[in-house]
């Protein structure tokens, strides 16, 4: 027997479809929050940096990546319009450039390469440049995880050691998890029309299968562990500042 996905929402996350909680979705609250936890794992943290720091991550991958990703091929089925959501990345990675170069002239010209790696990574990835070179499970976990932890520490400290190295390799790693977990549950709200099949225990109960019964635990890690990540970035700031 066939059982249809529950296709009302593209995301755990994702509103009721409408003007700002389009805007809202179009963000991916919690991946978002997710990644700019990465910034705080610093060693060392100047509340000025890490706030600026917070703030172009979160225009260039909060929103820019984000409109960027929306253009090709619309994965989250938001209202907004082509024109919003060009207009929404070029000015969110435009202010984040924008904050690294301050910070470039007011700390140090070393950002300057921070500030152009971020920019290529947040185009050559979510438009799919250079044959989709970069749009891999690696590049996304080098990209959203390792990038941040390392840009946040040099920024903090102007130097990078091992455990700044150790530190970038937990964030990728956890990263990788992040994708292994939200490749299959977004295969089964986008991309699946039917279930079939049958659990059968071996205390002889028999559990009918559906997209919403494979997809909840998967969701599940995914909304725990972006809950978790936001939490011990703030402890550890909490014991830092």
């Amino acid at each position: 027997m066939a059982v249809r996905t529950q296709t009302d929402r593209p995301a755990f996350y994702a509103l009721a479809p409408g003007r700002w909680r389009d805007l809202v979705t179009l963000l991916h609250p919690p991946y978002t929050a997710w990644h700019l936890s990465y910034v705080a794992f610093a060693p060392v943290v100047h509340v000025d940096r890490l706030l600026a720091t917070l703030g172009a991550f979160l225009l260039a991958v909060g929103v820019a990546a984000h409109a960027l990703d929306e253009l090709q091929g619309r994965p989250l089925g938001t209202g907004v319009s082509r024109p919003a959501l060009v207009a929404l990345a070029g000015l969110s990675l435009a202010g984040a450039c924008a904050i690294g170069i301050v910070g470039a002239v007011t700390v140090s010209l070393t950002l300057l390469a921070f500030v152009a790696a971020g920019a290529f990574l947040v185009l050559a990835y979510n438009l799919e440049l250079f044959g989709g070179r970069f749009h891999s499970d690696l590049w996304f976990a080098l990209a959203w995880g390792g990038f941040p932890a390392l840009t946040s520490t040099w920024a903090n400290s102007l130097a990078l050691d091992w455990a700044a190295g150790l530190t970038a390799a937990a964030c990728v790693t956890l990263s990788v998890a992040q994708r292994r977990l939200s490749k299959p549950v977004r295969e089964l709200r986008r991309r699946t029309l039917a279930v079939e099949g049958w659990q059968r225990r071996t205390d002889g109960q028999t559990v009918e299968l559906s997209a919403a019964r494979l997809a909840a635990p998967l969701d599940g890690a995914l909304a725990a562990l972006s809950l978790a990540l936001p939490l011990l970035a703030a402890g550890v700031l909490a014991v830092r500042l």
